[in-house]
């Protein structure tokens, strides 16, 4: 027995609908990726104003992606529950609330506030990505899914580009506890709590867009217990919830330690600023990754791209770690466009065939983005013990698997049951 999705009714025609829904969709990821790169800067920030170890400061991404562990699968079956557009509004709210609680956090410095607040928002941002993902991969062909995607995570990367550019003189600027130093690191986070109400009100005035399922089918709470774990009997779901995990881990964990990289002597040696900022480049790669690998994937099959994608990250992160000064500096920083197409390639590759899996598909996939807390933890534990650079082979490994899984897609018979 399968899983009954929300069935999609188009009330006008497809091609009416596709257009509402991708403009609403670019302010969701544009809003995501802006916050996902400014919460990064808040570990070199809370590294340096509360005397912390690496360890210790990535706690940060420890609580932001923990939560996609705990709230995947109650926000799956809110998903089912009210309809794909009231589940991205209530996603959209409750990040509104983690943001201003963020920002009370901010002004009083006391790091429990920060890191409650950081779990608040994360969940709301899981309730947002298996909505706003699902929809994406279902609402048109099952071929065209990937591009869809990586279209979309565009402009997603376009807001982790503005994310540290607009966020890092607030952030990073002053490091001193209390004045008006704390007051100015809460702005970034009130503006993007006024940007989340927005778009949550913009959702609801267009919930009649999709005519889901207004309500879950009797049994269904009994019916997911059955399946919650026999979906992942399909391998290539099985292998990429795995892939999901060292990726998201892997971008995270090098987007995060970015700034403390290139403030290193023998890298650039640049201010907490100045490295802050620098920190868009790593994001900018991404998002010409991501415009580029659209239109590659017209052209090359997905697994070959994730493949080469794969093994260019691998090689640069290498060099990152041996090459000195600008060289690699430079190298760190390209892993981003390597990066671009991986997150929404792996995504639409490990969607089952069945689409009213799907939810329950994309529960999984959202719950491997725990990776982005479990990699970096460990990382930092690695660069107290052996230092800063030597600690990026953990990501480097994580690339490693993600060649592997490219292949395995490359070639299904070879995928283990």
């Amino acid at each position: 027995m399968t899983i009954p999705q929300p069935s999609i009714v188009l009330r006008k025609s497809s091609e009416l609908v596709a257009k509402r829904l991708f403009w609403l969709s670019i302010g969701v990821f544009f809003i995501g990726g802006f916050l996902s790169s400014a919460v990064s800067l808040l570990v070199p920030q809370l590294k340096e104003i509360l005397t912390l170890d690496y360890k210790g400061a990535l706690l940060i991404q420890l609580a932001f992606h923990s939560s996609y562990l705990f709230f995947a699968l109650p926000a799956a079956f809110a998903v089912v529950r009210v309809g794909y557009m009231r589940a991205i509004a209530f996603g959209l709210s409750v990040m509104t609330a983690g943001c201003l609680a963020l920002a009370i956090a901010q002004g009083a410095r006391q790091f429990v506030l920060v890191l409650g607040a950081l779990l608040l928002l994360s969940a709301g941002q899981t309730v947002l990505q298996i909505a706003s993902n699902t929809v994406v991969t279902v609402i048109g062909p099952s071929r065209g899914a990937a591009f869809r995607l990586t279209l979309l995570q565009g402009f997603n990367s376009l807001g982790t580009v503005m994310g540290p550019l607009l966020s890092a003189p607030f952030l990073l600027a002053e490091v001193a506890p209390g004045g008006d130093a704390a007051v100015r690191a809460s702005l970034p986070f009130v503006f993007s709590g006024a940007a989340l109400a927005a778009l949550s009100t913009f959702y609801l005035v267009q919930r009649g867009l999709l005519h889901d399922a207004a309500t879950a089918p009797d049994g269904l709470p009994e019916r997911w217990s059955r399946q919650i774990f026999a979906v992942l009997r399909d391998p290539r779901l099985l292998w990429g919830t795995a892939a999901i995990f060292v990726y998201v881990g892997a971008e995270v964990t090098i987007g995060t330690l970015m700034t403390n990289v290139l403030m290193l002597p023998e890298r650039l040696s640049l201010s907490p600023v100045s490295a802050g900022r620098m920190v868009s480049l790593y994001w900018a790669g991404a998002m010409v990754g991501r415009f580029a690998g659209a239109w590659l994937m017209t052209r090359v099959g997905e697994a070959a791209l994730l493949l080469y994608a794969a093994l260019g990250a691998v090689l640069l992160t290498g060099a990152a770690i041996v090459l000195p000064g600008l060289t690699g500096s430079a190298a760190l920083i390209a892993v981003g466009l390597c990066n671009a197409i991986m997150y929404p390639t792996i995504f639409a590759m490990a969607m089952p065939r069945d689409s009213r899996l799907a939810p329950l598909a994309s529960m999984w996939l959202c719950m491997a983005v725990v990776g982005g807390a479990v990699v970096p933890m460990l990382t930092g534990v690695l660069a107290d013990a052996i230092g800063l650079l030597p600690a990026l082979l953990l990501p480097a490994l994580c690339y490693v698997a993600i060649a592997v899984f490219a292949i395995f897609c490359a070639f299904p018979r070879r995928v283990p049951a």
